[in-house]
């Protein structure tokens, strides 16, 4: 009984990976990663709308904004990426602190049109968590509460005895 009692627990107490394949795994992830400068203040702000969900990753430098790894100048429609740097036009604090920062912006999920309000809503909140300014927060709320609070509205789950969430399949007669 006893010796049953020690297979199992020997049996369920995983055993550790080798510390040199630890090591190597944390020396990777580590050399993708920028170093972070002593004293540096770097902001990580998330944003959804709809299914889209954006990750603003701001740090002091130069100005330079990028939106999945490319210039947001690089992008082809000007309507998008108006609306996408729409934060920063709102106020002066907005536009003089984006020129002393560093933007960058990943978002995936949803179509066009929601990954725009995504990226918008994480450039918006990172610049007020970065700043730390509660003026800066007033003023972007002010203009449009859904810059800095996330549209909570998803899509109604289709139900059953019809296409789609409300609508019901026509039925015939003859």
């Amino acid at each position: 009984m006893a010796e049953v009692q020690q297979q199992q627990a020997q049996a369920q107490t995983p055993t550790p990976a080798p510390a040199a394949q630890v090591d190597e795994k944390k020396k990777k992830a580590q050399a993708k990663r920028k170093p972070q400068k002593k004293g540096e203040k770097a902001t990580v702000t998330k944003s959804k709308r709809k299914t889209s969900v954006a990750r603003a990753y701001i740090r002091s430098g130069k100005g330079s904004i990028k939106i999945n790894g490319t210039s947001i100048d690089a992008l082809e429609f000007s309507v998008i990426r108006d609306m996408m740097m729409e934060p920063l036009a709102v106020s002066n604090a907005a536009r003089d602190l984006s020129k002393r920062v560093d933007i960058r912006v990943n978002v995936y999920g949803g179509g066009i049109s929601s990954q725009m309000q995504a990226v918008r809503g994480a450039i918006a909140r990172g610049l007020v968590e970065y700043s730390g300014s509660e003026a800066l927060k007033r003023e972007l709320m002010s203009y449009d509460r859904t810059l800095i609070i996330d549209d909570p509205r998803r899509v109604e789950p289709k139900k059953f005895k019809g296409p789609k969430a409300r609508a019901r399949f026509q039925t015939s007669y003859r």
